[in-house]
């Protein structure tokens, strides 16, 4: 861990001249150029609860099961961070998540001791202080210093596979699960190899790839999409992947199943771009109004899921079966997460969040 600790601080002084490697590499220079983050207005978001947490919450919490919360794009310091941090600490009163899965865009645009501070662990010092554990996949606003981050439990590997430990772990019986941390950065073919090595050789039921950018989306990088999607949807279908998640866009997204797989895009718990979701028929829910985290629970043959506003409000819930062969293996609990026109719909918004 000390070691860890040393080169994270070394490769921090030297980031800037790094990261402008990393884009050239990755290719991240052929997006747009970014206007400078403001935090946007937004002119219609939820209304606040009118019942507590306890009341709120769709999820089973069932004896044993994986209980984990969802993030991404978050690392900004900014007060929708600390407003959407502030909710997940409620929530965890009443469902109390082991880790956080970080989607990306972790840190923004900083390699520095100072930022990690100010973007990470000044707003999630309360669930840090609690014990629970963040594992992190790398954005591309992520500094190349991440990995060696103590906190992010990367190990210093830029992609990593690891499995949480529950209470079912630990007695041995009960659901197995397994993370495959992808770095879509820099999605080279010793990668894809280790992608499709690891995923062989794990015996666990749910096999689940968390990665930064989405392999379908109705955002704006629906055509970067698709060149990830060549290379990683046939190993994910190879190997009985039957849900996934990303970030890189700025809102909540659920596909509809494709090929038996569910991908949840969640990129608002710092950064959000109003209206931001197009009509493209791929989507099952969206939320494009305000910012948001997930909560996940997993037990048995059942990964249960509910998307939350940061004003404690559930945006999008249901289950994912994983032995199930139906199209609609996603089933939907709430009448709000049955149309995307009441969630996704278009509105007029203010300064946008960079990608």
């Amino acid at each position: 861990m000390a070691s860890l600790y040393a080169r994270w601080c070394r490769s921090g002084r030297q980031a800037t001249a790094a990261v402008c490697l990393a884009l050239a590499v990755t290719g991240c220079s052929r997006e747009p150029a970014p206007p400078p983050h403001q935090t946007p207005a937004v002119t219609a978001a939820p209304a606040p609860p009118a019942r507590p947490p306890a009341e709120v919450l769709t999820l089973p919490r069932k004896p044993g099961s994986v209980r984990f919360a969802a993030i991404g794009d978050s690392g900004r310091g900014d007060p929708p961070q600390y407003e959407v941090s502030a909710e997940m600490q409620v929530f965890h009163k009443v469902f109390s998540y082991d880790f956080v899965l970080m989607l990306g865009d972790n840190v923004y645009d900083g390699g520095t001791p100072e930022y990690y501070r100010d973007r990470f662990e000044l707003p999630y010092k309360p669930l840090l202080d609690g014990g629970v554990k963040f594992y992190a996949t790398i954005g591309n606003h992520d500094f190349p210093n991440q990995p060696f981050y103590p906190p992010f439990n990367m190990g210093g590997q830029r992609y990593y596979t690891f499995k949480p430990p529950s209470l079912v772990a630990r007695l041995g019986t009960g659901d197995d699960v397994r993370f495959f941390m992808i770095d879509t950065e820099r999605l080279d073919r010793p990668q894809l190899e280790w992608i499709d090595r690891e995923m062989g050789q794990s015996q666990s039921d749910w096999k689940i790839p968390v990665f930064h950018r989405p392999i379908y989306t109705s955002g704006r990088y629906a055509r970067p999409a698709r060149g990830l999607r060549a290379l990683l949807e046939p190993l994910f279908l190879k190997h009985g992947v039957k849900a996934a998640f990303s970030g890189h866009e700025h809102f909540y997204e659920r596909i509809k199943p494709q090929q038996g797989i569910t991908y949840f895009i969640s990129g608002g718990a710092g950064s959000l771009r109003a209206g931001d979701i197009r009509p493209t028929g791929l989507t099952d829910v969206g939320f494009d109004r305000d910012y948001h985290f997930m909560l996940i629970e997993i037990s048995g043959d059942e990964l249960y899921f509910q998307a939350i506003s940061r004003t404690g409000v559930t945006i999008d819930a249901g289950t994912v079966r994983r032995k199930s062969r139906d199209a609609q293996e996603t089933r939907e609990r709430l009448p709000q997460a049955t149309t995307r026109s009441r969630a996704a719909q278009r509105l007029p918004t203010g300064p946008q969040s960079p990608p």
